[in-house]
């Protein structure tokens, strides 16, 4: 009997529940009735919005009964704001009005992939930016996007940090700020530490993984990371937030804003200073940087100036933890002298002109400039002066020939060039034309500051000199047809022209005065189908075509020749959105030919040296799930499964018995850095409306250090947690106030994220010498932001 009333009782409270679950339909469209596709609806103070499907209806389901404020946006139309009492199924009706003025939007949209392109992609709203206070650098900002590993010399995301996608390093990472190439001419890598606290000033951002879509910048082998600075808020606004925490890292940021003046003009400032002391032993970080903005804006032009730059001077915690240390001092630190740092400004101005021909056509400009300068500083034991162009040293009747001294590794460099896309679009044909012309110019060289025994040498003796040119230009055309009402096809292709040119000698003193020169066809295919109103499905096949970095070229012997690398990528894409679940399932093959990979292969000055394989590919499948059970929770789990491998290796390894080295043969193994599993999730839970609370976890398998798949050479699997509250309060005469409390590795693992290491036989036995990047255990971080 109890049991019956039981069981009647819990159909009685699951009716209910489900008589109280109220759903909101409607339609979103223009002031004459045309359907908005891609319009968002989002509910405030909930974790719930839905983007307007080809027709421009929207559902919201699972609703409560209740007061709710949705808010309506689609690019180019003002925002609405819609109050609703729901009391039963409600049916809307919403006609956006053209905005008054341009929106930043434009700026950046022929950089980045749209709904209807087949790209796989994850966009990052202003929202899913600055729901926290960041003091972590961008690496780990991007955590929580499929396909992510970071990594931080100091243990702490503060300071030096980089990331790999797919397994991809930086060096094979397109970025670009605002549709303005921004990796590094020589290098292909982006050194975050250079654009101090970035994301204080960033509005929102766009990963695209594979080749991409064609963009300005360096070739995309593992992914695209699209950057849009501060957009046009038209209300005046200030934002003071300070943070801190463990390992005496504190930032505090100041952000103002002037709001639209006299309906036309804008600016926007933010100033910035961040320091840590790092978790490694003497590993502190002193970052500062500054952002300004201001802009003309009407109906049918932009005009914007954006200037940021970035100063950083970090102590060097390069050298890592050997493996035998692992266990007894994971903050060792092989560096003790007191000034050895690095220390670099960096400085990024643009100028953007967009305009609005018609309500189809689009144009935008940019000219942009880069200009870095700064040095490592070392100490070193024992050098010989020779290396330094420093005359021997006779000391009675001894002559000196080697000397401890401290040298500084100069780089000045200046990037400078011109931008432009043009964009044209109608419901079901759009089609984007870009290209640029840049230059860089980018001296290297190096001074002796201090010797024990200096002989004739001044005091800041100079002992190398070389110089980087470089041009590349590039065209590309993106088209986009609809030719079915459910089905589309894209074609993209890019021409790339690079004229690089290095002259003068090296820090070894051997004369490494080279030309190149590459003409590159980069094509991309596509189609995508919208198999039902909340299903879509793409298939795309894309070439790209990467040349050398200036080190691959530098360090290679004379009588080899290192040939640009290859890479075909075909992606296959689901996606499904079933409310309150949405789905993104991607299948990839990207497989690699003359892929420039370190064997253990040297020069003819024993320095290591990345070699051509000829093959080699990565595949996989990348899921991204997104739950939302009740308006109050959100649920994010995203799962890449991977193989990652190398055809036919050849591994070199030196012999110190014989002078030579020894090779072995391997029919496949693992890449480097590319684990077979990264999974990573987030919970979001609005406890109530002005309290949040998330819970981020993240696992990452197995990375093998070099090229070998040998467990002994290899980065043990780590599954981290972090946590994190912010409490939201609208005290009187302040628009916002929120306090901030985030514990990151919650379980204090230990934990490390990358790795060098360097073998060879000695007395017939194979050893190593090594470096592990230990990360923090549990450590805290607190602050406050207040927006007035």
């Amino acid at each position: 009997m109890i049991k019956r009333i039981a069981l009647l009782a819990a159909s009685c409270f699951v009716v209910l529940a489900a008589s109280a679950q109220l759903t909101i339909t409607g339609t979103v469209t223009d002031e004459q009735d045309q359907p908005l596709v891609g319009a968002n609806v989002v509910i405030d103070h909930t974790l719930l919005g839905v983007m307007t499907k080809n027709d421009g209806t929207f559902i919201l389901k699972n609703l409560p009964p209740g007061k709710y404020t949705l808010f309506f946006s689609f690019l180019g139309y003002q925002k609405l704001e819609y109050p609703l009492d729901l009391a039963e199924p409600a049916k809307l009706r919403i006609r956006l009005k053209p905005s008054e003025i341009m929106g930043d939007e434009v700026i950046i949209r022929g950089s980045r992939a749209s709904q209807k392109d087949p790209v796989t992609y994850t966009n990052l709203s202003y929202e899913d930016i600055h729901t926290d206070i960041q003091t972590r650098d961008i690496p780990f900002l991007l955590l929580n996007t499929p396909s992510v590993v970071a990594t931080s010399d100091a243990g702490t995301g503060v300071g030096y940090s980089a990331l790999r996608i797919r397994g991809t390093d930086a060096s094979r990472i397109n970025v670009t700020i605002n549709g303005v190439p921004f990796n590094d001419s020589e290098s292909h890598e982006v050194y975050w530490v250079d654009v101090p606290d970035i994301v204080s000033s960033t509005d929102n951002i766009q990963i695209q993984r594979g080749v991409g879509s064609s963009t300005q910048g360096a070739a995309a082998f593992g992914a695209n990371i699209n950057f849009q600075t501060i957009a046009l808020n038209p209300t005046p606004n200030i934002d003071v937030n300070t943070t801190a925490g463990s390992f005496n890292t504190w930032k505090t940021s100041l952000n103002a804003g002037t709001g639209l003046i006299n309906d036309h003009f804008s600016m926007d400032v933010r100033l910035s200073k961040i320091h840590s002391d790092g978790f490694i032993d003497r590993a502190s970080t002193d970052l500062g940087s500054a952002y300004i903005s201001g802009g003309y804006f009407s109906k049918k032009n932009i005009i914007k100036a954006t200037f940021f730059t970035g100063k950083e001077r970090t102590y060097q915690a390069w050298g890592g933890v050997p493996s035998e240390m692992l266990q007894t001092n994971r903050t060792f630190n092989p560096y003790t002298y007191k000034n050895e740092v690095d220390d670099y400004q960096q400085d990024n101005a643009q100028v953007h002109w967009s305009s609005q021909f018609s309500q189809y056509l689009d144009f935008s400009l940019a000219l942009h400039y880069t200009g870095g300068s700064g040095y490592y500083e070392q100490y070193r034991e024992g050098e010989k002066l020779s290396d330094y162009l420093i005359s021997p040293v006779i000391l009675g009747g001894d002559t000196i020939t080697q000397s401890n001294l401290v040298r500084r590794k100069w780089l000045n460099n200046h990037f400078y060039g011109g931008v432009y896309t043009v964009n044209y679009h109608r419901k079901t044909f759009s089609a984007t034309a870009g290209g640029g012309i840049n230059q860089y110019a980018g001296d290297h060289y190096g001074r002796v500051i201090w010797a024990q025994f200096a002989s004739d040498a001044g005091t800041d003796q100079e002992y190398y000199f070389s110089r980087g040119i470089k041009t590349d230009a590039n065209q590309f055309v993106k088209i986009n047809y609809q030719f079915l009402h459910k089905a589309g096809l894209y074609a993209d292709m890019q021409y790339r022209l690079i004229n690089y040119r290095i002259t003068g000698i090296d820090d070894n003193l051997s004369n490494i005065t080279q030309n190149h020169q590459y003409h590159f066809l980069n094509p991309k295919f596509g189609l995508t189908y919208d198999i039902s109103d909340n299903q879509r499905t793409f298939v795309s096949y894309s070439i790209a075509h990467r040349e050398p970095t200036r080190s691959n070229f530098v360090d290679a012997p004379a009588n080899q020749v290192i040939r640009p690398e290859i890479l075909r990528d075909l992606e296959l894409g689901y996606q499904l959105v079933v409310r309150p679940v949405s789905v993104n399932l991607t299948l990839y093959w990207m497989d690699y030919t003359d892929q420039l990979i370190l064997t253990g292969q040297i020069n003819d000055v024993g320095a290591p040296i990345m070699v051509n394989i000829p093959s080699s590919f990565r595949s996989g499948v990348e899921s991204a799930v997104r739950i939302n059970p009740v308006k109050s929770v959100q649920l994010e789990f995203n799962l890449t499964i991977s193989r990652n491998k190398i055809r036919n290796f050849t591994e070199y390894v030196d012999d110190w018995d014989t002078g030579l080295q020894r090779t072995t043969t391997l029919a496949v193994s693992n890449l480097a850095f590319s684990p077979d599993i990264i999974t990573g999730g987030r919970l979001t839970w609005l406890i109530f409306s002005d309290l949040r609370f998330i819970l981020d976890s993240r696992y990452v398998g197995r990375q093998y250090i070099d090229n070998t798949s040998d467990l002994t050479r290899s980065l043990n699997p780590y599954w981290v947690n972090n946590i994190s509250f912010s409490w939201t309060l609208k005290p009187s005469k302040i628009n916002e106030m929120v306090l901030f409390l985030q514990i990151n590795n919650l379980l204090n693992h230990q934990y490390e994220t990358n790795a060098w290491v360097y073998s060879y036989y000695y007395e017939g036995q194979r050893s190593k010498i090594d470096g592990y990047f230990p990360q923090a255990g549990i450590n805290f971080m607190g602050g406050i932001r207040v927006r007035l």
